[in-house]
């Protein structure tokens, strides 16, 4: 069974390497949503795979990092793609979240990625 929460924050970032001219690498900001998957089996007596407030709990000082900063000052994001923001979350949730499944990061409506934890 896989469960998620989600989580939404305010940024500013751009980005440096690409080419001369594109949007991005203007200082821009994104209300980026982020969601949250874990995934095992459901606890019998519990009836849930994991409490969902122990994923807010996860997630609070990575939000405080992260909200309403410049992404590029945040050490591990000087390239601050969505690809890069969902390995860089991914890296500080695992240790406390060993079932992490996934990490989701959109950066608009349209827009976004899946981290499952390689490349």
């Amino acid at each position: 069974m896989e469960i998620f929460k989600e989580f939404s924050f305010e940024a500013a970032h751009r980005l440096p390497h690409v080419p001369a001219g594109h949007k991005c690498s203007r200082l821009h900001g994104h209300s980026f949503s982020v969601a949250v998957h874990v995934e095992g089996p459901i606890d019998d007596r519990k009836g849930w795979v994991r409490d969902f407030a122990e994923l807010a709990g996860a997630m609070e000082p990575l939000l405080d990092c992260l909200d309403h900063h410049y992404l590029n000052e945040i050490d591990g994001l000087e390239n601050p793609t969505s690809e890069v923001l969902a390995r860089w979350i991914w890296n500080r949730l695992q240790p406390s979240l060993p079932d992490l499944s996934r990490i989701v990061v959109r950066e608009t409506c349209t827009s976004g990625c899946v981290y499952r934890g390689r490349a």
